[in-house]
């Protein structure tokens, strides 16, 4: 099992950094743990709309590039669906048995192209609560941990 992590931008906070590696350690009983900081376009500091929408576009054809045909793609987007944590369990079990590659893909500060949206084979909604994209990491990597331990039938702290 792979899991492959890419990320926008840097980690910039120390407790956010501490707290996804010690979850990535965790995952790492379950197979292979990676991640990749993806580059964000550079842009004004009050871009336009058309200057937003260019940028995200380069930035998802640059991502899609990374993503092999035949690794599953789990998307942390703000329009996906919402789940409980049995849910999301049962959703990535079902997604492992067709591959044994699952890439868990984050937007940028200004979101994500509808390119990677298409891409994805799950699109997730961690909450109608808005995060930062490293802080959703942070809570992503929890949640990919305990639907493992859910998936494989062992318990775990509520």
């Amino acid at each position: 099992m792979n899991f492959r992590f890419l990320l926008p931008g840097k980690i910039r906070e120390n407790y956010i950094e501490e707290g996804s590696k010690e979850y990535m350690k965790r995952l790492s009983r379950f197979g292979k743990v990676s991640l990749a900081m993806l580059k964000e376009e550079p842009l004004p500091p009050s871009p336009s709309q058309k200057e937003i929408a260019a940028a995200l576009k380069k930035e998802a054809e640059r991502n899609l590039r990374l993503i092999r045909d035949d690794e599953k793609v789990i998307l942390f987007d703000v329009h996906g669906k919402e789940m409980d944590s049995a849910s999301f369990a049962s959703s990535l079990k079902e997604l492992t048995s067709r591959s044994g590659s699952l890439v868990f893909l984050f937007g940028s500060s200004y979101g994500i192209d509808e390119c990677e949206r298409r891409r994805a084979d799950l699109s997730v909604s961690l909450s109608k609560l808005t995060f930062t994209h490293t802080m959703a990491f942070l809570l992503a990597t929890e949640q990919v941990y305990r639907a493992m331990k859910i998936a494989s039938g062992e318990t775990y702290d509520k």
